[in-house]
């Protein structure tokens, strides 16, 4: 499969450029500076420096693509937009290019409508107050994802680690995964991957989590 990725050079996108060519896809890396791209060179990698809210800056590295997988997110806890204005670019380059296919990275703490009454009432506040502004980004993120009229999938992870691959990932839609606080980025990536080339999950949010 053709891939592009953004946020490759985070910690969820490095491991899916890494896994996806694993398991011999072929990528197209979009970053800001290519220096922080920790992944070797390779044949079946293409690594484009562009601007990810500009819509023209990142057509030709969406031209052509099979899927598009999103692990934009942001880097501390401080006012954002990277997911809501990244994404919409993407989104705009995607519908000029004729690219359907798109995967996007969300998260599971801001919605406490799938819980338990525990984490509804305690832990879900708490961690609203702490990461309000990039859970706000991520908000609008997968509204404007949902109304695109993509063939999209948001997925929704707790909180991640970087904790080794095991393989091992749980999802459920409609509901958060109960007892799952964690996931490792490494089986994120895992599932992303799985998640592009699975038509049974366009126009869901599953959420999904370390099994």
């Amino acid at each position: 499969m053709k891939l592009t990725v953004f946020g490759a050079t985070g910690g969820t996108g490095v491991e899916v450029v890494r896994q996806a060519l694993d398991q011999g896809h072929q990528v197209t890396a979009v970053v800001r500076d290519p220096a922080r791209l920790d992944v070797p060179s390779h044949e079946r990698l293409e690594v484009v420096t562009a601007n990810v809210f500009e819509p023209a800056e990142i057509l030709p590295a969406v031209s052509g693509s099979e899927a598009v997988i999103s692990a934009l997110g942001p880097r501390d806890r401080g006012p954002t937009t990277i997911c809501r204005v990244g994404t919409s670019s993407i989104m705009s380059a995607m519908d000029t290019a004729g690219v359907r296919r798109l995967v996007v990275v969300s998260n599971s703490g801001m919605h406490t409508d799938c819980d338990g009454v525990f984490v509804r009432r305690i832990v879900k506040p708490i961690l609203i107050r702490v990461l309000r502004e990039g859970y706000e980004d991520m908000g609008i993120m997968e509204d404007r994802v949902l109304a695109s009229g993509l063939a999209w999938t948001v997925v929704r992870p707790p909180m991640l680690t970087n904790k080794p691959y095991t393989g091992r990932i749980t999802s459920s839609v409609g509901e958060t995964v109960r007892g799952r606080v964690t996931m490792s980025r490494a089986n994120l990536a895992d599932y992303l991957l799985r998640a592009a080339g699975d038509d049974t999950v366009i126009g869901t949010a599953p959420f999904v989590a370390n099994g």
